[in-house]
Parts: C-alpha cells; sequence; structure tokens
C-alpha cells in the first residue's frame, strides 16, 4: 500500500504538528515523539525521574472520576494547588510534590495526543529540551530511525480561544533539540526545516523565554517552569508510554 504524500513517506524520521499530525504519522511510523515543553511533557520527564508512573488524560472534567476509579492521585490546574493536593502541570511543582505511585496528569495538548496516540500501539515517548539527547540516543541504539522503522516526532503546539491549533516556538525548538540527534538517518524534508530553525536560533532559552507561552507562564507568576524546561539535556530519563502509563525505560518494536 502507498503511502500518502502527508505521512512523508521514505523518511526514516519525520515531524508533523498537534492531534491531526500524530494521528497520521502514528500509522506509519514505529515510535511516536510528543513534546509539548511549556508543559506536558516537561512535567513527565521530571515526574518520571522522581519515581511517578505518570497516566497521560485528555484535558476535562473526567481526569478526576478516572483517577478515583484507578487509584490515583490527580494533578490540578496550576493555581489550584493545596497542601492536600500539590500536583500540577506545573514541573516546579512535581519536582518538590510528594512521590506518589501513580498520577493523572491532564493537559489539552500533550497529554491529549499521548492519550489518543496509545491506541496505535507503537511506543510513544516524552520528548523535551531536558531530555532532548537522552531519548534521540535510546531510539538510535533500539534501532528505530530508518525507513524501515521509521520515528516520527510531534510538536504538540498550543491553542488559540476557538480550540485551534497554535504553532508556538517552544514545541518546535524542543522537537527540533530531538531531530537534531537523530541527524544520523534520513530526515524528511520538515523534519529538515524544523532543524534547521534550530540552527538558526543562537539562545534557544531566551527565545523560549521570549516567545508568547514563556511570558504567558511568567506573566501568570511561574517564570520557575520556564527555567526548569529551558534547561537543555539535564536528564537522561527517557519517559515511554506503556499500557496507558508513562514509566522510564527501553522501547520495544512493535512494528
Amino acid at each position: 500500500m502507498t503511502e500518502s504524500v502527508f505521512t512523508q513517506p521514505g523518511a526514516g524520521v519525520r515531524f508533523e504538528w498537534g492531534l491531526a499530525g500524530a494521528a497520521e504519522l502514528s500509522r506509519v511510523c514505529a515510535a511516536l515523539v510528543v513534546v509539548d515543553v511549556l508543559s506536558f511533557t516537561t512535567s513527565v520527564t521530571i515526574a518520571v525521574e522522581r519515581g511517578f508512573r505518570v497516566h497521560p488524560f485528555p484535558w476535562n472534567d473526567q481526569a478526576e472520576q478516572y483517577a478515583q476509579r484507578i487509584g490515583a492521585a490527580v494533578a490540578v490546574g496550576r493555581s489550584a494547588t493545596t497542601p492536600k493536593r500539590p500536583w500540577s502541570l506545573s514541573p516546579s511543582a512535581l519536582r518538590s510534590a510528594p512521590v506518589v505511585p501513580d498520577l493523572v496528569l491532564p493537559s489539552p495538548n500533550g497529554a491529549t495526543i499521548c492519550a489518543a496516540a496509545q491506541s496505535s500501539g507503537i511506543p510513544v515517548l516524552a520528548g523535551c529540551l531536558r531530555n532532548a539527547s537522552a531519548v534521540a540516543d535510546l531510539l538510535r541504539s533500539d534501532g528505530y530511525g530508518t525507513p524501515e522503522a521509521p520515528i516520527g516526532v510531534i510538536a504538540a503546539g498550543e491553542r488559540w480561544p476557538d480550540g485551534t491549533l497554535r504553532p508556538s516556538v517552544e514545541d518546535l525548538l524542543g522537537a527540533a533539540a530531538v531531530l537534531d540527534g537523530l541527524t544520523g538517518g534520513e530526515l524528511s524534508v520538515e523534519a529538515a526545516a524544523a532543524v534547521a530553525v534550530l540552527y538558526g536560533m543562537p539562545d534557544v532559552p531566551a527565545a523560549v523565554r521570549g516567545s508568547a507561552s514563556g511570558r504567558e507562564l511568567t506573566n501568570y507568576g511561574f517564570g520557575a517552569d520556564v527555567d526548569l524546561a529551558v534547561e537543555r539535556d539535564a536528564s537522561t530519563e527517557v519517559p515511554v508510554l506503556r499500557s496507558g502509563v508513562f514509566t522510564g525505560g527501553r522501547v520495544p518494536r512493535t512494528r
């Protein structure tokens, strides 16, 4: 069966945006990396590093019910934390909150994409600036990144008020940092263009801090989250989604 041109056929490393892009690439790729720098995948990386099992969940009012059903804690909005419920989408909150065995972590972008992508049956990895090199190294060492076992890297992006995708600087750069570590494979034009943006950005942390998303979080008093998110390659943790839960470890081949 001939691949659609929109799946970037023939390339070992491919790049797309958002939920629709993830759905397209997950049909043909052997592994998927989701990048949501501010802040889902950064939060997942920090949480898994500390010993949490993280359950991604779409951003809706059913997260609480799901957490109760599986006996997990649930993250709340950044401004809704309390001493009894200290977990939120904030990376800095998860860095200091008590560790629990299982945490349901809802988000409107990264978590929603990951929750949907897991139905494809392929490994789904959480990538960000903090673990970009570790993600790329693990995928390469496990034999991914060839036309026979292609990798799809997804920049989650943000949303406009009407719910449509807003491509974001931080996720473009985060995805490009993962792609940069995969340049030994054959990159699609879309992936190569993303890497070119990274090479043209002399100060990635400053770019993320100065982006619309970075300024928004800082203006709301969560500048510490941005600071953690821009620490490139500060972590060697690679969260992999298995049976609906992010934990660390190797990347099993399913295709």
